[in-house]
């Protein structure tokens, strides 16, 4: 049993003026014998491995290690793993508060914090921890006999426990999950699919359920598991843009699209993302949708001829010659040096008939590079 009042509490956050204010609270409250304190989730596991626990507090936003990867750390750890933890967060977002909750976490509390919020969490998460309710017991004995291999056993605990649960989306995707080892996967799909319509937020059942989808090749069943799951998350990117190539390579266009659109209305690395995206889609003959992209780019910022060029050049692979060589004038007019713009002109002329000027631009290019082999081939057909 926790005794509220003397029992060990690890803080960690990475302003230790948060930690001080903690410290505050909980002396105010009289609540907590001993407290430790750490500034980010690497030392905050390194004095878990030294010192006993009973609760963490930590802030959901560090640095070096954050408190989503301290809380994924604790519960891998058999010694750790039933720690009480309550997480911080200044985020009211609801992915965040999603990631949080299918992480396992025994509550959490938005800053700024009051002394009756972190009174009230803080009881109720030891009251619980003190005096688990039935399906717990019978959730944590199925995790004993999964780990020792007796899934038969533990798939009949989960069974016990959704008697008093049968609405717990956790309960039902862990009967689910145990059903893959024992080779019942349309148990476990059904199971699965159950535990997503009962909690409509709850990510870690969709990304089993797309994954599982992904095993089967029904690449547009988890596509659309993925546009659900980044709704609510933002965890789980990369999968969804590996799903979207897949969808591409198969030729679902659209969903593939609906995803990657989606990546990039919610990634915080829009550059990087965006680049590997338009990769992906001219890798697989997908124009359309790096043109939207691209044509974006260049209205934000209509001097990045870089972009300018990329754009004529996708063009003049779809064949639409007279847009490409707008936009390979519009380089050629601000870039003068450019010789990439200046050979797809010449192409573009003497595709035209216009040998003249085919041959004017094959002349400067042949200034700028007397070596430059493609345009030595094609004067050739010239002359």
């Amino acid at each position: 049993m926790i005794d509220p009042e003397n029992m060990s509490i690890l803080i960690v956050d990475d302003m230790k003026s948060m930690r001080l204010t903690i410290r505050k609270m909980l002396q105010t409250l009289k609540i907590g014998g001993s407290l430790n304190f750490a500034e980010n989730g690497r030392e905050g596991m390194e004095i878990l491995q030294q010192s006993r626990c009973d609760l963490a507090i930590i802030d959901w936003n560090m640095p070096v290690m954050n408190g989503i990867e301290m809380l994924e750390t604790i519960r891998n750890d058999k010694v750790l793993r039933d720690l009480q933890v309550i997480m911080v967060t200044a985020e009211s977002e609801r992915d965040i508060v999603t990631e949080v909750a299918e992480t396992e976490i025994d509550g959490y509390l938005l800053k700024p914090l009051t002394l009756t919020s972190l009174d009230s969490k803080i009881k109720a998460v030891i009251e619980k921890a003190n005096n688990p309710d039935p399906a717990t017991k019978h959730r944590i004995k199925a995790r004993d006999f999964e780990e020792i291999g007796d899934y038969d056993a533990a798939i009949e605990q989960i069974r016990i426990a959704l008697v008093h649960k049968p609405a717990a989306s956790r309960l039902l995707r862990q009967l689910g999950l145990l059903h893959f080892p024992v080779g019942k996967p349309d148990i476990a799909e059904k199971c699965l699919l159950k535990a997503a319509a009962v909690n409509k937020q709850d990510t870690l059942t969709r990304a089993h359920l797309a994954e599982y989808y992904v095993s089967k090749n029904e690449l547009e069943k988890a596509g659309r598991y993925y546009m659900e799951i980044m709704g609510l998350s933002t965890r789980y990117f990369d999968q969804a843009l590996e799903v979207g190539e897949k969808l591409l390579e198969k030729g679902f266009n659209k969903l593939s699209v609906d995803i990657f659109s989606k990546i990039l209305a919610l990634s915080k690395k829009s550059v990087s993302t965006k680049e590997k995206i338009i990769e992906i889609c001219l890798a697989n003959k997908e124009h359309q949708f790096p043109l939207q992209l691209f044509e974006q780019s260049i209205r934000e910022n209509s001097s990045n001829y870089d972009i300018v060029y990329k754009v004529g050049l996708i063009y003049f692979e779809i064949g639409n010659k007279e847009k490409a060589l707008s936009y390979f004038l519009d380089v050629d007019c601000h870039v003068r040096s450019h010789v990439g713009a200046k050979f797809h002109i010449a192409k573009i002329y003497l595709s035209m008939q216009k040998v003249i000027q085919a041959d004017d631009y094959l002349n400067q290019i042949m200034k700028i590079d007397p070596k430059h082999q493609e345009a030595i081939e094609l004067r050739k057909e010239i002359w």
